[in-house]
């Protein structure tokens, strides 16, 4: 009888032995995932790669793929920092619902109540903007208004570039649609540094990335350019894939200034996937603040018709919340963002009642890239029928590109060659302004037009005739990929009226809102 009590003694400390050593052990990543980022990185002709899994609060893998920078031996570690850009948003959420816990703001109180001089277009808007409608993209603004105002590098500060916001003539009415923005992320900073007293980059830094241990990463753009294990920047130029500048301009931090790697990422889709609690049990964030962050606030219409390569993508609820998408994928409930740099893109994507997430981080700006990984790992996990994302995300890129090179061809089989300006080309030449960006000046030089924005640096290009009155200014830096049109219109005594631009090719980023420009001659 006392050997049998201690056999079954000895079974039940085995068996809790067991059950204890599996409850500590991480599910399983896919195994075929070391070879299907080798496929998509060669496919995309992506450098390197930051991957983290986690799942049920376990760190599946963190770890790198490939090397920092073309024609270099370094690798690509679980260390290496990425920009994450505009994943960087839901950390700037998240430190508003910090002071919300804190009682120092409400998320439905005006904006006008902690910046006093705040000031959008409409002086009704103004009052009405709330902490909250700063954060999801319904103010009225058009896509990507007013990035020009710090996208290329500026040297408008941060005080100026949220001044100049009453001159934006909205694009739609308040609360009536979607429009990403980033400029007014950068007014959250500002609010964030003139409650707490802190600048966002310290607050940031103290109240979230330090207590949720991701201190490998940092607040600042331009620690993409300091070195060490850091990854380089690339971009395709004229269909070869090489280095680039990183972008440096801290004025938007706010919106996406966050540097970070796989091990830290996997921390925090961790923190946002147990409730806002940190590894230890202890809160970084309340479980309502969290509610706040994920809450669909701006809907979105659900995805259209998919070419049938992505049709697995299909989705039928979509909306922004407070620095992330939520939508449905598969049957579950998904909060996602992207995340774009010159030189560096990204993905976040987190199932909550899955408990699992996923952040894939390039140091090369192919979506395609990113996508293709990220739904093959969430499949795995959900149990998905196989799908090839790899070719399907090569089908669609290929669609695409040869759609643009036949809309280009179009454009110039439209053009009228023959046809020559309506002025001699030095009557062009003056200083123009615009009514929120300031002064763009044109110039005679050698014989040529040539565009300078006053307040960024960058933006110096010649101006090439096109056809009537349009000219397009095809920038010194060609790693901008922003050449643009520029259109005059004429006064009945032959003078310049005004000047309207916008870019030549429709894959150009939205930040180079040309669009949103009035140029007058400056009197």
């Amino acid at each position: 009888m006392n050997r049998l009590r201690r056999w079954m003694s000895a079974a039940v400390a085995c068996l809790a032995l067991s059950v204890a050593l599996s409850a500590q052990a991480p599910p399983a990543a896919p195994p075929d995932i070391d070879a299907w980022v080798a496929r998509a990185m060669k496919t995309f002709d992506v450098p390197g790669i930051g991957l983290a899994i986690v799942k049920d609060g376990k760190v599946v893998l963190a770890k790198g793929y490939g090397v920092r920078r073309i024609g270099a031996p370094d690798p690509v570690d679980g260390k290496t920092l990425f920009g994450i850009a505009s994943n960087t948003k839901v950390f700037t959420a998240a430190a508003l619902g910090l002071l919300v816990e804190d009682g120092k703001i409400q998320w439905d109180a005006p904006v006008v109540r902690y910046l006093p001089a705040f000031q959008m277009w409409d002086p009704w808007v103004t009052r009405e903007l709330t902490v909250r409608d700063l954060l999801v993209h319904r103010a009225g603004l058009g896509l990507g208004a007013g990035d020009l105002l710090w996208w290329p590098p500026s040297t408008y500060n941060r005080a100026e570039i949220a001044h100049r916001l009453r001159f934006i003539k909205p694009a739609t009415s308040f609360r009536s649609a979607y429009a990403y923005d980033n400029v007014l992320y950068l007014v959250a900073g500002q609010l964030i540094e003139a409650v707490s007293g802190q600048s966002w980059e310290a607050f940031v830094t103290e109240r979230l990335l330090k207590k949720a241990g991701m201190t490998g990463s940092n607040v600042l753009h331009s620690a993409a350019s300091a070195g060490g294990n850091v990854a380089a920047t690339h971009a395709k130029i004229d269909g070869a894939v090489k280095p680039i500048a990183p972008f440096v301009s801290d004025n938007t931090n706010p919106a996406g200034g966050i540097n970070s790697n796989a091990e830290d990422m996997a921390k925090w889709m961790n923190v946002l996937l147990e409730g806002g609690r940190r590894a230890d049990g202890t809160a970084l964030v309340s479980e309502r603040t969290l509610r706040e962050i994920t809450s669909i606030v701006t809907p979105l219409a659900p995805a259209g018709n998919l070419p049938p390569e992505l049709a697995p993508q299909r989705h039928y609820f979509s909306g922004y919340a407070l620095g992330l998408n939520v939508r449905d994928y598969r049957g579950t409930r998904m909060w996602t963002h992207t995340g774009g740099l010159p030189g560096y893109v990204s993905r976040v994507m987190l199932l909550p009642e899955a408990k699992l997430g996923v952040t894939v981080l390039t140091n090369q700006e192919s979506g395609a890239a990113f996508d293709a990984i990220a739904y093959r790992i969430v499949d795995h996990y959900l149990g998905a029928p196989s799908h090839d994302w790899i070719e399907a995300y090569r089908e669609a890129s290929a669609r695409r590109d040869m759609q643009m090179a036949e809309a280009d061809k179009k454009a110039a089989a439209a053009r009228d060659a023959a046809s020559k300006p309506s002025l001699a080309l030095e009557r062009y030449a003056a200083t123009y302004e615009d009514a929120w960006y300031g002064d763009i000046g044109i110039t005679m030089e050698q014989g040529r037009l040539v565009m300078r924005f006053s307040r960024t640096p960058s933006l110096v290009g010649d101006l090439e005739h096109w056809q009537h009155d349009t000219f397009v200014v095809r920038w010194r830096d060609r790693e901008l990929r922003a050449d643009a049109f520029v259109t005059f219109a004429l006064n009945p005594d032959g003078s310049i009226d005004q000047a309207k631009m916008r870019a030549v090719s429709p894959t150009t980023d939205f930040s180079f809102d040309f669009q949103d420009l009035l140029l007058r001659p400056k009197r």
